[in-house]
């Protein structure tokens, strides 16, 4: 065998269409380091090795195998999407134990393409918080084991960057795919409402998740992004100059930025400014009652999501987040509130294509019980280290997650790129130019041990 646990979902792909590596071979590699690695990392909540070997030999069976976008490259799957023979349990007790009958339409659009689902992925419960951590384990930053992967996407994130699987599925609902991302290094993109079929919990937290890829490299996100919206995402091989706006100021009052998220953004800007685009610090008209409308959002997406369930089986912190939220489902049902935000930052991206922010104000939280801890002080943590994605959930607009910079710890930094309606290639462009022109590190450190 070779060595293909590292190697991006593109060279596995070519690999495995052009038979020099068997779809058996690359899956096998990759199950070898999850069992030598997950136990430091906490990326799965379940490992499918067996039922994963016969997937990768009926791959290697089909006829088609030669067209397959992502013949024989192993993927994680966030656990509170169905597949198929597997429960997706949300991260929560509460939750049935039950097989799935079909899998949901991007797992099977993924396998129709040719990946191998080696697992389901570790979440916070019902995918609530910026932390991963509960009954079924703590996901972990492989660039440092202190510190949380993030959430919810918590575990699949965490999968990819300690070179577990080359790309993964996640979904972002508040925030769920930057923020792990941005934490450990990897590229990611909140698609726009409608590109990827959502389907997510009980009503999408009223349409604000989204779906979406999670890799090392813009040409794996933008392969696995093509086969989960079932279109080819285009590019430009000569991209026009785009209007970005380099705005630092948090979205929320009252949460201050480090310096090496506002230092990411500056130097992000200077590089895009050298590349030819029109670059102009310019800060978006938030609203002083955007905290209040995201909160309203977030508790009454969870009480949803709670309905049906077993109280007494939820951890603390959320059934205080679903009882806080039942007041307000409601009123979030009208989608008022979220029109009047849409209608408020519309002016501004006509005046400017893309957004620049920093994807985070600070580093990540310690690794650790969260799910033990109390409601408010989760919610403090959560709001201090994560006040920039919101905002994208609740418009519906585009928003990638993009490493550039390096924290003190040695962690990535990242940058947030935003974009109206229909632009997720252009943010793909703008994120391919700063990989070109200031390449991160694909695998962290911990992969090598």
């Amino acid at each position: 065998m070779g060595d293909w646990a590292g190697r991006s979902a593109a060279e596995i792909a070519a690999a495995v269409r052009g038979k020099r590596v068997t779809p058996r071979e690359v899956a096998a590699e990759h199950l070898a380091r999850i069992e030598r690695l997950d136990g430091r990392i906490g990326a799965f909540r379940k490992v499918r090795a067996e039922a994963a070997l016969a997937e990768a030999d009926e791959v290697a069976s089909r006829a088609e195998l030669p067209e397959l976008p992502l013949a024989g490259v192993p993927v994680a799957v966030k656990d509170n999407l169905a597949v198929r023979g597997e429960s997706h349990r949300d991260g929560s007790a509460a939750t049935p134990d039950t097989p799935a009958a079909e899998d949901h339409v991007t797992v099977a659009r993924l396998r129709a393409a040719g990946a191998v689902v080696v697992g389901l992925t570790n979440v916070p419960e019902l995918c609530v918080f910026g932390t991963t951590e509960g009954v079924f384990g703590t996901a972990r930053n492989p660039w440092d084991t202190s510190r949380t992967a993030g959430g919810s996407s918590g575990g699949s994130a965490a999968a990819v960057a300690a070179g577990l699987v080359p790309i993964a599925l996640g979904n972002d609902g508040m925030g769920s795919l930057r923020i792990p991302a941005a934490n450990c290094g990897l590229v990611t993109l909140k698609p726009g409402h409608g590109l990827v079929p959502a389907g997510i919990g009980n009503g999408d937290w009223f349409g604000m998740s989204e779906n979406g890829p999670l890799a090392t490299t813009v040409e794996d996100l933008r392969l696995m992004l093509g086969v989960l919206a079932g279109a080819e995402v285009p590019g430009a091989a000569e991209p026009p100059r785009r209007r970005i706006a380099a705005a630092v100021r948090s979205p929320l009052a009252g949460v201050s930025v480090s310096r090496p998220y506002t230092t990411a953004v500056r130097e992000a800007a200077g590089v895009l400014t050298r590349a030819g685009h029109r670059v102009r610090r310019a800060e978006p008209p938030y609203p002083l009652s955007l905290g209040v409308t995201a909160l309203r959002h977030w508790t009454a997406g969870t009480a949803v999501d709670a309905e049906g369930l077993d109280r007494a089986l939820l951890a603390r912190r959320t059934r205080v987040h679903a009882a806080i939220g039942r007041r307000f489902v409601g009123p979030v049902r009208t989608g008022d509130s979220r029109e009047r935000l849409r209608a408020r930052l519309t002016p501004f991206f006509t005046e400017y294509d893309v957004l620049l922010t920093p994807a985070l104000a600070r580093r990540s939280p310690e690794a650790g019980p969260w799910h033990e801890r109390g409601w408010l002080r989760n919610v403090l943590a959560n709001t201090a280290y994560s006040p920039f994605t919101p905002p994208w959930n609740l418009t519906g607009w585009p928003a990638m997650s993009v490493p550039f910079g390096t924290l003190p710890s040695g962690a990535p930094c990242a940058v947030q790129l935003v974009g109206r309606p229909g632009s997720e290639a252009v943010l793909l462009e703008l994120a391919e130019e700063l990989q070109t022109l200031r390449p991160w590190p694909r695998t962290a450190p911990v992969a090598g041990s």
